[in-house]
């Protein structure tokens, strides 16, 4: 028999845990070593349990998901991280893999497919959910969001900061005239109504923190 996937379950939702506790039991390659329903709790299960898959919530109470990824990664753990999330914004996602996930699946995808990914992340592949590969299929050919160029970009995160035209100018040692029409262009890019607009815009997108 080749060997058991052993796996901890992370979720602070009872109801979905069991949904997904019955489908890892199912499989028959699937060994569910331990649930936890808070980051703190998550953290010291697979430290003390050494999974090679944790199923993880990226919303938890105390840590949250983001944050126990980071840990298992700082801590040079060997688990295998598949986040699991109900957003698909670039914020979360981008965060999640960032902080080591190999998979991303939508908590309304999950039940069908959450067998497959912790499967598939346990052999070293990746795997995500449809309308999350779109994302990561982009940011691996270098494109950047809202079809921004790389100086537009660049602005936008000193908008973001808060900065005024005069401020970003001196900043990027440009004239404020250029900086205008920077700001203009990404508004209309954006469909932004605003540079709060835009800001709020970047830090969906994980643009900035």
């Amino acid at each position: 028999m080749d060997k058991m996937i052993r796996v901890v379950l992370v979720d602070d939702h009872p109801a979905l845990r069991l949904g997904l506790r019955v489908l890892l039991e199912r499989a028959s390659d699937v060994e569910l070593v331990g649930e936890a329903e808070e980051g703190q709790e998550a953290l010291a299960l697979v430290e003390t349990s050494q999974p090679d898959v944790v199923v993880l919530d990226c919303e938890l109470p105390g840590m949250t998901g983001m944050e126990v990824a980071q840990e298992i990664q700082q801590r040079g753990l060997a688990t295998r991280i598949v986040a699991l999330s109900a957003y698909d914004s670039d914020r979360y996602v981008r965060g999640m893999l960032d902080a080591g996930a190999k998979a991303y699946l939508l908590k309304e995808e999950a039940p069908e497919t959450v067998v497959s990914a912790v499967q598939a992340v346990a052999q070293g592949q990746e795997w995500y959910s449809q309308q999350v590969m779109s994302k990561v299929m982009t940011w691996a050919r270098g494109e950047r969001p809202g079809g921004l160029t790389e100086r537009e970009v660049e602005v936008l995160r000193l908008v973001a900061e808060g900065l005024s035209n005069k401020e970003i100018a001196y900043k990027l040692q440009v004239a404020e005239r250029t900086v205008q029409f920077h700001v203009s262009n990404i508004l209309q890019k954006l469909d932004a109504a605003s540079r709060v607009e835009a800001a709020v815009w970047a830090k969906d997108r994980g643009i900035v923190p």
